[in-house]
């Protein structure tokens, strides 16, 4: 196959040979510096917008991605076919395994991103995809943070005065929501939908990812702190909505944090010394919290525990990746953890929260 001859880094220095990548800008997250170089200015200013609070001066970085703007690419390999994740039934990726690196290609947007040993490159119709280049850029980090040692979680996370506690749960069960009420109450957000967890020097930190959390309109209406986001048109047909239709509402919208709750609300660090797993259900019954035993309550793990997926490749066998239950319940081992069961109220799971991290 003609595609063998290439390496990794061979392919991306013939895609960048045909593009002027002019515009660049760089971000910390935490302690890692990330430089983005775009040949497109549309593109350029969409990426330093979403990520604004977290632009630095340039620095020499520990990341680089280049985000081409593009027709659709062609390149000479066999892909092989991602199957849809479970429940889900429509296939959105593919991908190719070479020397010295990965390429996943969108099948819906003919995105592609070529990846490995440091040379990230996305290349397509970037500008209209532009969120794909976000988590494109946010799983850069994320892979540079796993392989120092981290686990990854399905979690947000918040913190307040030096605490942090993770929110897990299935699907639905209002992470979002819940957090974006403990910020109305004064905490900070560290991550909407992904955290890394890890030990240093025999303490416990989480690690956030640069993603505003996406809500429904419901979550919207009820909280005042995010008036302004809704069109004023469109939340007067939501208003119209019973409870039930508006929790099933598909549509999202993001929160930029620094927007709607004040410069140095987004960090993205904090000690970890809680874990609450949501088991909630949308009933009338008031809310119940328990605290847990995560090596008793195994079941309860499938909310928190995450698969990398294609956008990471492992640096070494010094860690397990993916770690077992065994692994997630031993380093979560001195963090507490609670459960919440019962009727979903926000309002009363944000009080025990916030009172969790000031009160311990």
């Amino acid at each position: 196959m003609m595609g063998k001859k290439f390496t990794r880094n061979i392919l991306n220095a013939s895609i960048r040979g045909d593009y002027d990548s002019k515009f660049k800008f760089h971000l910390l997250f935490d302690n890692c510096i990330v430089e983005v170089e775009t040949n497109y200015s549309r593109l350029h200013e969409k990426l330093r917008q979403y990520f604004r609070p977290f632009l630095i001066d340039p620095r020499l970085p520990d990341i680089r991605v280049t985000a081409l703007e593009a027709p659709p690419k062609s390149v000479p390999f066999d892909f092989i076919v991602k199957q849809p994740d479970p429940g889900k039934t429509k296939i959105k990726e593919e991908y190719a395994d070479i020397a010295g690196g990965r390429i996943v290609r969108k099948r819906l947007t003919d995105m592609m991103f070529i990846f490995g040993q440091g040379d990230n490159l996305a290349i397509g119709p970037c500008t209209s995809n532009y969120n794909q280049v976000i988590n494109f850029i946010n799983n850069r980090y994320i892979e540079w943070k796993l392989n120092q040692g981290g686990v990854l979680g399905h979690a947000a996370g918040i913190s307040f005065n030096g605490k942090g506690l993770a929110l897990a749960g299935f699907a639905g069960m209002g992470k979002s929501t819940l957090s974006l009420r403990m910020l109305s109450e004064g905490a900070v957000f560290i991550s909407n939908d992904r955290l890394i967890v890890q030990k240093v020097s025999d303490k416990l930190f989480m690690y956030g990812v640069a993603k505003y959390p996406r809500i429904n309109p419901g979550t919207i209406l009820h909280n005042e702190d995010l008036d302004g986001i809704l069109p004023e048109k469109q939340k007067k047909i939501y208003q119209k909505l019973t409870p039930n239709e508006l929790w099933m509402l598909e549509h999202k919208y993001d929160v930029p944090i620094d927007q709607y709750y004040g410069p140095g609300r987004f960090n993205l660090k904090s000690h970890l010394n809680g874990l609450v797993i949501l088991n909630w259900k949308r009933t009338c019954d008031p809310p119940m919290f328990r605290k847990i035993n995560l090596a008793e309550r195994t079941d309860l793990l499938d909310a928190f525990m995450k698969e990398t997926g294609l956008f990471y490749q492992q640096e070494s066998k010094t860690f397990i990746i993916p770690p077992t239950s065994d692994a997630y319940v031993k380093i979560l081992t001195g963090c507490d953890c609670f459960e919440i069961t019962g009727g979903v109220h926000f309002d009363q799971a944000a009080m025990f929260c916030m009172d969790f991290l000031k009160n311990g």
